[in-house]
């Protein structure tokens, strides 16, 4: 398997998925000291920043260059099995399509060899009036040029 480290903290492209770690702190977890379900989603959303950073642009470059933002247009997610405090855990990115002005991911969590949570998520490109828009052209080709692997779709 090709690894590839992109940045310090710790993300990395594993052929066409883009791997980020996280520790589960206690401000993560319910009173039971599981992952309460919508920290699924921070994990995810920290996930696709990197991702983005990764790919050659962090957020405020792609507003300042360009004028856009991505955003969540719809999200389906199944938790599977819960993490705990403490648990070091991976999410596990890649691409299932890229259309005019979206962006359709596949983010699932993984504990060592366990999948626990499979998230689809659909990212919507958007202009300062919050209108969607097509992607630029630049930002088309460095996400067309992320490798795409069918067989991790769902």
């Amino acid at each position: 398997m090709r690894m590839v480290e992109v940045n310090n903290a710790g993300g990395r492209f594993d052929g066409s998925d883009f791997l980020w770690p996280v520790r589960v702190y206690y401000e993560d977890t319910d009173a039971a000291g599981i992952v309460y379900h919508s920290n699924y989603l921070k994990f995810a959303e920290r996930a696709r920043t990197e991702l983005i950073r990764a790919l050659g642009n962090d957020h405020h470059a792609l507003r300042r260059q360009f004028g856009i933002a991505f955003v969540v247009s719809k999200c389906d997610m199944h938790c599977r099995l819960p993490a705990r405090l403490d648990d070091l855990v991976e999410v596990r990115t890649a691409k299932n399509g890229l259309g005019a002005a979206t962006l359709d991911l596949q983010q699932n969590i993984w504990r060592d060899d366990e999948e626990i949570v499979r998230l689809r998520v659909l990212l919507a490109c958007i202009d300062d009036t919050g209108r969607a828009v097509r992607i630029p052209a630049d930002v088309r080709r460095r996400l067309a040029d992320w490798e795409q692997e069918p067989s991790r779709k769902p």
